[in-house]
């Protein structure tokens, strides 16, 4: 990997950012940009050369040639570092690493190496048929890096600009027996960083009945109004005492993170689709806890789909990460 403009590298936070030269990556890269500046960390700007790139690299290697010239032409660096620099504000460390080998497999591998706070990418990238709502390199990413990855909708599927909602809340999808931890610290460390709200999601399973309208807009409420008892159908009240007990440490440790709680009937994924019109950011586990494996969990799935904003898929980080 090449170093590009900055300090070497960040003895502390990190964002990195994925990009390829399409629009749909430099939505993401303004996305990690602010997230850069929210959270204080360093950004480093991550970019899979074309094969046309790596061969010739490859070639001057092989051949010892000291006639060839020792840089070949990245113009896909050159633009992200002048949209960077020509910005109103960028972290105080910017890195650009130009990286080699499969788009999926490189970036997989900086991840593990950077240990990031997440790796940001676009829905969709250069080579993606305008048809797909989700291209095959951010998904296999977001199924398998060893981070958060946030996926930032093309502007097509987007509700508004990716930081058109920084004002809105950070939803958590939660199941309160299975979610891991490091999912809850994900989203109420967002929520810290841009002074905003985090609207708890879950769903609840409801035998149907003629008069069950599931289409209906769901309502949320404060913790603290569990105390009085209040209305609602005894699955959903048991969803949210479910939710508050859950929810009862990450909110000691954000006392300052306003919480609200909504348990819904039927369909998570819907419901969170559907949320992810007005949040600033909607963050789900990627994995059932209890069945780990190289697919990507229902939910997360249906999200990076639809999603209307930029979603987290966050992984169980640690081995003792469960409820």
């Amino acid at each position: 990997m090449s170093n590009g403009p900055g300090n070497g590298p960040t003895g502390g936070a990190l964002v990195i950012a994925a990009v390829d030269g399409s629009d749909h990556s430099l939505r993401a890269l303004e996305w990690a940009r602010q997230a850069a500046l929210r959270h204080r960390a360093g950004l480093m700007v991550a970019h899979v050369m074309p094969d046309s790139s790596q061969l010739y690299a490859g070639r001057r290697a092989a051949l010892h040639d000291p006639n060839e010239p020792e840089e070949y032409a990245d113009p896909v660096g050159d633009r992200v570092r002048g949209l960077l620099y020509s910005g109103p504000q960028y972290p105080a460390e910017v890195r650009y690493e130009a990286l080699e080998g499969s788009v999926p497999e490189a970036l997989r591998a900086v991840a593990a190496e950077q240990a990031p706070l997440m790796l940001v990418m676009g829905s969709r990238g250069r080579g993606g048929f305008a048809a797909l709502l989700l291209g095959s390199s951010s998904r296999a990413v977001a199924t398998s890096a060893v981070c958060p990855v946030v996926v930032v909708p093309h502007e097509e599927r987007a509700a508004q600009d990716p930081e058109g909602a920084s004002a809105g809340r950070v939803v958590l999808g939660l199941h309160a027996a299975e979610t891991p931890e490091d999912v809850l610290d994900f989203a109420f460390a967002e929520a810290a960083a841009r002074g905003t709200t985090v609207q708890v999601v879950s769903a609840y399973a409801v035998p149907p009945g003629p008069t069950m309208v599931i289409d209906s807009p769901f309502v949320v409420i404060p913790p603290e109004a569990l105390a009085d008892g209040g209305d609602g159908v005894p699955a959903e009240r048991e969803m949210l005492r479910a939710q508050t007990e859950r929810l009862a440490p990450l909110r000691a440790r954000h006392p300052d993170v306003p919480v609200e709680l909504a348990a819904v009937p039927g369909d998570a994924a819907g419901r969170l689709v559907e949320a992810s019109r007005s949040a600033a950011l909607v963050v789900v586990g990627r994995h059932h806890r209890r069945r780990r494996s190289l697919l990507m969990g229902s939910v997360a799935h249906a999200l990076l789909q639809h999603a209307h904003g930029p979603v987290a898929v966050v992984p169980a980080l640690h081995d003792d990460a469960t409820a």
